[in-house]
């Protein structure tokens, strides 16, 4: 006897272990020996670069940006189409033209693979693409959105969620002038929690300035811009003295002593953001942090994020899905994990003014999930 879908979810709970159950019986899967049903298909991967316009000018401790060129791509086979997205960072050696280089070198994994076998497909892409991670996470992201809508489910789904357990997003506030600073707290004014970029000298006039628009909770990430341990000390009891929640990448990713120094200082949480990309950089920093920031475009894809909360929660480490600067395709797919996590910081699309594409959305800090399959992504490629 052969379960349709919707007959197999309802026994299997629709996590992802039931997924790969389901394909295995009905001929998607590898297991007990049974052969996948390849696509018939013709396999496309279509990939441009977008220029997305910021609201504010972005500054963080080490550059400012007016927009930002991600790098989008489109995996179709099967009449299904897969969405996905790039999003280039200089603190990684990346822009859009090394990482459309890279997506258009692994079009060959794609064509020569079942779509079904994301995991082998991962495997392969880990070994291709050993720079722009981001170019990875296009893919990935792409490759679990055609996944998704061809077992006709949203990803959360997919992986077993409850999209009711997702925490909060943050907003974030770029460093900028008081004035400026104020007046991007009170545009934030539907968002019940604040991220406010420091790591400059006068992160105290920053916080000020927050602090007299809002008494709201707030979260601080220093991108690395606190060159001693003493420094990170004395800015961090100060923070904590103004009711902030936790500390985002004080000092440089490499001064894991340093930041274990502070740590047993500071009282309150440390959060690990540039020193962590994927699930190996993990064991090492469990002495120096409590909690790290997952960020697809730094893992990769969905896959490898999935991957780095499993080994987290496993050291009992506390976990925040982040981003860069992205449309809504990477902010969805980060979004479908996130009511596996602890806080949320998901907040790229809503800081540019053109998103082209329109998917999991906020309101006052909540995502609002569709019911949609695999991202749930509708817009203009």
């Amino acid at each position: 006897m052969s379960l349709t879908r919707k007959q197999f979810l309802s026994v299997s709970g629709s996590s992802l272990l039931g997924f790969s159950l389901f394909n295995a019986v009905n001929g998607y899967g590898s297991a007990a020996g049974i052969q996948p049903k390849r696509g018939s298909g013709k396999m496309s991967i279509e990939v441009k670069t977008k220029k997305l316009e910021l609201a504010h000018t972005w500054t963080i401790s080490r550059n400012s940006s007016n927009f930002k060129n991600n790098v989008f791509v489109k995996i179709e086979r099967d009449g299904i189409v897969g969405y996905g997205e790039a999003a280039p960072n200089v603190r990684y050696g990346e822009d859009h033209e090394l990482t459309t280089k890279k997506i258009n070198e692994a079009r060959s994994i794609f064509t020569d693979n079942e779509l079904f076998h994301y995991m082998n497909i991962k495997e392969a892409m880990d070994s291709k693409i050993l720079k722009q991670s981001c170019a990875k996470a296009a893919l990935d992201i792409a490759l679990m959105d055609w996944v998704g809508k061809a077992l006709n489910v949203p990803l959360y789904q997919f992986f077993g969620l409850n999209p009711a357990n997702a925490p909060l997003t943050s907003f974030s506030i770029g460093i900028d002038t008081p004035e400026v600073i104020k007046q991007k707290v009170r545009e934030a004014e539907p968002y019940p929690l604040l991220k406010v970029k420091v790591g400059k000298p006068n992160d105290e006039e920053i916080i000020g300035a927050v602090r007299s628009v809002t008494d709201k909770p707030i979260r601080v990430d220093a991108n690395e811009g606190w060159k001693t341990k003493e420094e990170a000390l004395e800015r961090i009891l100060w923070l904590k003295s103004q009711g902030v929640e936790f500390i985002e990448q004080p000092m440089p990713a490499h001064m894991l002593e340093e930041t274990a120094w502070v740590r047993e200082r500071a009282g309150i949480p440390i959060m690990a953001d540039e020193a962590v990309k994927t699930a190996a950089d993990i064991p090492k920093l469990a002495t120096a942090y409590d909690a790290i920031n997952i960020k697809l475009m730094k893992s990769g894809g969905m896959l490898e994020a999935w991957r780095m909360i499993g080994m987290a929660k496993a050291m009992g480490m506390k976990i925040m899905l982040g981003c860069m600067i992205e449309s809504s395709v990477a902010i969805s797919a980060a979004a479908h994990l996130a009511p596996f996590v602890d806080w949320a910081d998901l907040d790229g699309n809503l800081l540019i003014k053109n998103d082209p594409f329109s998917g999991v959305k906020v309101d006052h800090g909540k995502f609002v999930y569709n019911d949609k399959p695999g991202l749930g992504v509708e817009g203009k490629f």
